[in-house]
């Protein structure tokens, strides 16, 4: 009985001395991303304050593609793989090199300056899991705990930058390997996301939020049909967005090998489409255009433009996120649907904005925490069906050609393979 008792004694003693080792590697990470995280939202809502009042910058944007392919042979790297590098790095325990997070830091920032239609996430990932990958091999970590370390790192980079601290936790362990949640990362990620996002209020960049508007009462009925139909628009458009980002990336490397004149030929291409447009909303990530879907403004084919142009902008080789213009074709479609299927716009826009997100990401939990973070829990369960509906009916495709699907999203099923 002693011996029983006393091996359990000493299993707790081992199980919190490495809760603690946590709790100080999740606070390091969170201090050290959070502060590069939150420098790098200020200087991103520098570079588009700047774009703004400076509109004939946009001119510059095929040379600014032209530095940022530069930057990147410079440093020695000639094949970037993004985001999906840092899946790997989680899944197969891949080393992260430490270069990709400056060079993703200055190349997103430049085409932001200069008008490239991208988002910002998709370089919180790289940049928070590259610095994290870093730290863990300074400081000896495992093969096992390197993977924490990077998951820890891409939810700090996620949080400082929108302010979504529960949802960063959840997104980072969720989108690696759909269908299979990394448990073991939940203590250092939420720490280290919390650390992020405290740090970013503390010096004024307040979280993203939403008021919406017409947001029923109780649960009825007929308002589940119509958002069940909004799932279901919210899919299809998920899956036309990766299927553009994807023939596009591919069309560019088919017919233009030299990375330098692809992202040149890119960047007139945006170019040309803004003043064909006559308008800038479709010029870097888009957030006013958010703003204004929510409040129940859209116009009926914002939606596919943002879409169009995000292809066009980043398969060329410019960098930065998808996430934010998905946040973008979500808004838009539901807000120009809503009215036709009952619902409010702005109720629309909202669910839509999550919808849509979940379906890229094939990340429905996080897309319902997302929900939650931006527009409070009220309506909550049409959120989920909108997510649920949109998750289950976009298929097997995804922005994310790393990540995996281990389970079969229409019956319990083992079937590990990546997103189309």
């Amino acid at each position: 009985m002693w011996e029983k008792t006393k091996a359990h004694i000493m299993s707790c003693e081992r199980v919190f001395t490495i809760f603690l080792k946590w709790v100080l590697i999740g606070c390091l990470v969170g201090g050290i991303v959070g502060v590069i995280g939150i420098t790098f939202h200020w200087l991103l809502e520098v570079a588009t304050t700047f774009r703004m009042e400076h509109p004939k910058i946009l001119w510059c944007l095929p040379f600014g593609g032209l530095a940022i392919i530069g930057l990147y042979h410079l440093l020695g790297i000639r094949k970037d793989r993004g985001t999906n590098f840092i899946l790997v790095a989680v899944r197969q325990n891949e080393a992260v090199s430490l270069k990709m997070a400056p060079l993703i830091f200055f190349s997103t920032i430049i085409t932001h300056l200069f008008g490239g239609s991208a988002g910002r996430e998709g370089a919180a990932l790289q940049l928070g899991g590259s610095i994290a990958s870093f730290l863990g091999r300074i400081i000896h970590l495992n093969e096992k705990d390197k993977r924490i370390i990077t998951m820890c790192g891409m939810a700090a980079g996620f949080s400082s930058l929108f302010g979504t601290p529960l949802t960063a936790v959840i997104f980072s362990m969720e989108v690696i390997s759909v269908g299979i949640m990394h448990y073991s990362a939940i203590v250092p990620a939420t720490i280290a996301a919390f650390i992020a996002s405290a740090l970013a209020q503390k010096l004024g960049f307040l979280p993203v939020a939403y008021t919406l508007l017409g947001v029923p009462e109780g649960l009825k009925l007929k308002l589940a049909l119509s958002v069940g139909i909004l799932g279901i628009c919210c899919a299809l458009a998920s899956m036309l967005f990766c299927i553009v980002m994807d023939k596009t990336s591919h069309a560019y490397r088919r017919y233009i090998e030299n990375p330098y004149i692809r992202v040149f030929v890119g960047g007139a291409l945006m170019l040309g489409f803004t003043l064909l447009l006559g308008t800038r909303d479709y010029n870097g990530a888009g957030m006013n255009i958010i703003q204004k879907a929510i409040g129940g403004e859209a116009r009926p084919e914002a939606f596919f433009l943002k879409i169009l142009l995000t292809a066009i902008t980043l398969g060329a080789g410019y960098k930065g996120g998808e996430i934010v213009p998905t946040f973008f074709i979500g808004a838009t479609l539901g807000c120009v649907l809503g009215p036709l299927l009952g619902i409010s716009p702005s109720f629309a826009a909202g669910m839509g904005l999550t919808a849509v997100f979940c379906g890229v990401t094939n990340c429905p939990i996080a897309s319902v925490f997302l929900c939650i973070e931006l527009f409070g829990a009220k309506g909550i369960v049409y959120c989920a069906l909108c997510c649920g509906i949109s998750y289950m009916l976009s298929g097997y495709y995804g922005l994310y050609s790393e990540q995996k699907i281990m389970y079969s999203k229409v019956k319990p099923e083992f079937i590990d393979r990546n997103v189309a």
